[in-house]
């Protein structure tokens, strides 16, 4: 036997068995998720979800397979950890609400930010078979200023009963949980009350 023909025959052997080389070869790629900041997605890092966030994400949402309201705040601890997973690639952990006059800053969140973002986790988690009870349902928004509050995004889920429930992190710093309240009463807040939002 040649050497070149035993390379072969020990190729052929090596896949034939399942051999470490081979399973990373077959190993699922990352799932790559453009983090949006700067305000109104004016920047976007690329985020790589691999095998170990999988498995994170697949724990986290173990704990809620049992009703919709464990689901909602297992949803609650994948957004806090997804979060910090973002933070990796902005470099700059996002203070809680909006500055105004911080727009064009990396790293630093909006509403349309925070929801898109959430909204690309909420998918994911639903590709991955991950969400027992909710759909991932378009992003939503309250507020044209002239009724007294201020634009704002959410990210959105619909529950079995057809309720439909917001993921809103903007409250938040990075990494908190987020707000996971019915939408039609998130709709009612936002006023503009002394200058702040509630």
């Amino acid at each position: 036997m040649t050497r070149r023909s035993f390379v072969l025959f020990a190729g052929l052997v090596a896949i034939m068995a399942g051999s470490p080389v081979t399973d990373r070869a077959v190993a699922a790629p990352a799932t790559s998720i453009d983090i949006c900041h700067g305000y109104g997605c004016a920047f976007r890092s690329r985020l790589d979800l691999g095998l170990g966030d999988d498995r994170k994400f697949a724990s986290i949402m173990a704990a809620g397979r049992a009703t919709p309201e464990a689901e909602r705040k297992a949803i609650a601890r994948a957004v806090s950890y997804f979060e910090k997973r973002a933070q990796q690639v902005t470099g700059v952990r996002d203070q809680p609400r909006s500055e105004f006059g911080a727009s064009k800053i990396r790293g630093q969140m909006d509403c349309v930010d925070e929801s898109t973002n959430t909204d690309a986790l909420l998918r994911y988690l639903a590709r991955r078979g991950l969400l027992r009870h909710h759909k991932v349902e378009a992003r939503d928004s309250r507020g044209f200023l002239l009724d007294g509050r201020y634009p704002h995004w959410t990210a959105v889920i619909r529950a079995p009963d057809g309720v439909k429930w917001v993921v809103d992190s903007w409250y938040a710093p990075m990494g908190g949980a987020p707000d996971i309240i019915r939408l039609n009463d998130w709709k009612q807040r936002g006023v503009l009350e002394s200058g702040a939002l509630n």
